[in-house]
């Protein structure tokens, strides 16, 4: 059973825009923790954007000030919107996600199958 499912990737112009999602499976009533990744062609994968259970947010320098991190709750759903893309932005993009799976506090932590950006100069 597929439990998120990453979408929105795609090949953008320098100084465009992306919204990736990540959506979690129907069998989770939320997500609580979200974080999303970066892995650079030939980089190693660095964490650009986190979110907690109370809605706090954290950047990577790299990012700061181009990208958000949100969720809707309703839809069980990540987003990480992205602005004024560079092409070292370049790259796969994996969501991670801790999720509540019932009413007595029991979580699941997983992650996405990525999903790549390109950014042309």
């Amino acid at each position: 059973q597929v439990q998120l499912v990453e979408s929105g990737g795609g090949l953008v112009q320098a100084g465009g825009s992306l919204r990736l999602s990540c959506a979690a499976s129907e069998r989770f009533l939320s997500i609580n923790e979200m974080e999303w990744y970066h892995q650079g062609p030939g980089k190693q994968r660095e964490l650009v954007a986190e979110m907690t259970r109370d809605g706090i947010t954290k950047y990577a320098d790299s990012v700061k000030g181009r990208f958000t991190i949100s969720r809707d709750s309703a839809k069980r759903t990540a987003y990480l919107q992205m602005h004024s893309l560079k092409p070292e932005d370049t790259g796969d993009y994996n969501c991670n996600v801790l999720c509540l799976l019932d009413e007595y506090g029991t979580t699941w932590f997983g992650g996405g199958q990525g999903t790549q950006v390109t950014v042309s100069s």
